[in-house]
């Protein structure tokens, strides 16, 4: 490889410009001839992956220390609370009506059907157990299967934890750099969620908090508004319905669009079978 030497004693800003340019062009020439400069692609390689990695330590260090605005602290979230819905009740115990900012009424753990945590698991974060926040070997998967081999059935990087972070802090705008910094953001909280909750309680924070259409957020008033029942009585079906209606609320409504909805319910149903759940 040639050099480039750095001696431009007398020399102009714009003819070291020129220069380095004319260098960089004779370079790539040499590097895209044919045939190919095997030792060249792989120094080159070796350069832009390390530089890719070196930018994104230095990105993740500003957004840890809010240079994108502050992360959430350990004492916001120990002290997470969902707005519910004020319930009017007749004097026989039927719901007369909700006064709400969000309609959501919170389940406990305990109110919630087995079938609908393995759904949720099996096909939202398969490793949820095994993990603390953030799965490497999902979003290795995801870079592998569904962008470099096109695969749509290849889940998603993001686990319960960070989906959660956002469901709690929406994403915010930074123009080019939204999508790196929100994701950031959402695995750094994530990261902390799991040092304040247990397994279970962040099962029970997510199911709570999830958003479904029609200014539904929280099962318990999905499987009321869905299936005219409370969380425990759902069937596995019904409660598949609602767990496929996570990937797009409005795409998989199962009233809008029945056909649509049964189908992402089989989905659900086969992801439990595969996982054994």
């Amino acid at each position: 490889m040639k050099g480039y030497h750095l001696n431009h004693r007398g020399q102009s800003a714009r003819q070291i410009i020129e220069s380095a340019l004319s260098f960089l062009r004779q370079e790539l020439k040499e590097l895209f001839s044919w045939p190919p400069n095997w030792a060249k692609w792989a120094v080159y390689g070796f350069i832009s992956v390390k530089g890719i990695a070196v930018f994104l330590q230095i990105f993740a260090l500003l957004i840890y220390n809010g240079a994108f605005g502050p992360l959430p602290t350990r004492k916001e979230l120990k002290d997470i609370r969902n707005s519910n819905a004020s319930e009017v009740y007749s004097a026989d115990g039927a719901i007369l009506g909700r006064y709400f900012i969000q309609n959501r009424v919170n389940a406990d753990l305990e109110e919630i059907p087995a079938s609908m945590i393995n759904g949720l698991i099996a096909t939202e974060d398969a490793r949820f157990t095994q993990h603390r926040g953030i799965d490497l070997r999902a979003m290795i998967r995801v870079l592998v299967k569904s962008i470099l081999l096109s695969r749509e059935s290849s889940g998603g990087g993001s686990t319960l934890s960070q989906q959660l972070a956002k469901n709690l802090y929406p994403r915010q705008n930074y123009g080019r750099f939204s999508m790196i910094v929100n994701k950031f953001k959402e695995m750094f909280t994530a990261r902390r969620l799991e040092k304040l909750y247990t397994k279970e309680e962040l099962l029970g924070l997510y199911l709570n908090t999830v958003p479904f259409s029609d200014n539904i957020y929280g099962v318990k008033v999905a499987a009321h508004r869905f299936f005219a029942k409370v969380p425990q009585n759902l069937n596995v079906e019904e409660a598949a319905v609602l767990i496929g209606m996570l990937k797009g609320p409005s795409l998989y409504h199962p009233v809008k669009h029945p056909e649509r909805a049964q189908d992402r319910r089989n989905v659900v149903l086969r992801q439990m079978q595969n996982t054994d759940t």
